[in-house]
Parts: structure tokens; sequence; C-alpha cells
């Protein structure tokens, strides 16, 4: 469960929204340093939704941190996710498909490459680091170890639902509005 702070985290990240005030991405969850925020701000490319109590001074301004932003213009977010060991982990909950452990991942080809399986979405399962030793370079059928879920290329969407499954330790109330986790408030 995540925890909400009312001081700015460390180094004052900003939450970045979509224009259509969507966060751009749940896990990652989409934070800008400060640096490209302040610098986004002055290229006109984002309104700033909500502000820290930090400041930040220059010889001629002075401007509160920002800790929300939206774009201006809308960034489409349809094109298919990257596959990449994150995004495999991430499709899979983070969990090996054969037993269901968190620890130790790694990913298996569900038919070895040894026996034409291809490193792609519909052959990449996440594994921990025993079920991929006990399964090796065989068949599941041989082994009788089938994953739980069968691999398959995930949209976008699909991995930005599973992503909202992992909440940050921390979130800054002023994201509060734009975020839907289960939170806790700060004692």
């Amino acid at each position: 469960m995540a925890e909400v702070i009312s001081h700015a985290p460390s180094g004052c990240p900003a939450l970045v929204l979509n224009a259509d005030f969507r966060p751009l991405s749940y896990y990652p969850l989409s934070l800008w340093p400060w640096q490209e925020v302040i610098k986004a701000v002055f290229l006109e490319r984002v309104d700033v939704v909500a502000e820290y109590d930090q400041y930040v001074h220059s010889p001629s301004l002075t401007m509160r941190i920002p800790s929300v932003i939206a774009l201006r213009e809308f960034v489409r977010q349809d094109r298919p996710p990257a596959f990449t060991r994150f995004n495999v982990f991430l499709r899979d909950g983070f969990e090996c498909a054969y037993c269901g452990s968190t620890e130790d991942l790694t990913f298996d080809h569900v038919i070895p490459r040894s026996k034409g399986g291809r490193t792609s979405w519909e052959n990449i399962v996440a594994a921990c680091s025993p079920c991929n030793l006990r399964k090796g370079g065989r068949l599941p059928r041989e082994v009788r170890m089938h994953p739980h879920v069968r691999p398959h290329r995930p949209s976008t969407y699909e991995l930005q639902e599973i992503g909202r499954r992992f909440p940050p330790n921390h979130l800054h109330a002023t994201w509060l509005d734009y975020l839907y986790w289960d939170v806790e408030l700060e004692g």
C-alpha cells in the first residue's frame, strides 16, 4: 500500500499527465525531475497543475516547483509496447508463470530455443530461477510445467492497467486526484 506524503519527495519530481489529465504511465510512474519540468514550463510545452511549497530561484525569478504538470499536446499511447524484460515481467505481474514466486525472476522460453522457440511475446514468460532451471531446455509437457497464463503480446493499455497494481512507496498528496491506488495517509 502506498503512503501519502505532504512534504516534497526527494528531488521534487513532478507527476506528468497527458493532455487528458491521465498519467502518461503508471508503472513506472511518469515522473520528471524538477529541472526538466522548469524547462518544459518555459518552453510552454506543459501547464502547471499543482506545486510544492519549495521554490527555485534564479537572478531574475523565483518560482514554486511544480508537483503536477499536464502536457499541452496529447501523446497517443496506442503503439504496441516494446518487447523488453521489464515489460514481460510487468505483463506477468512480476510473478513466475509456473509457481507464482516473486523472487529471483528470469525469463523462460516456453518452447526452448533449442527446439525452435523464438524470443517473442508469444513464447516468453517470467520464471523464477528454480523453475527455469528445473524446466531447462525441455518442453512444458515433458516436465509437466505449464505456464499459468498464455504468453501473449499485451497492449499498452493492458500494461498500464497491470502497472496500477504496483504503486510506488510514496505518493505526494498533490498527485492523488490523478492516480487510482489504495493509499494510506501519513501520520
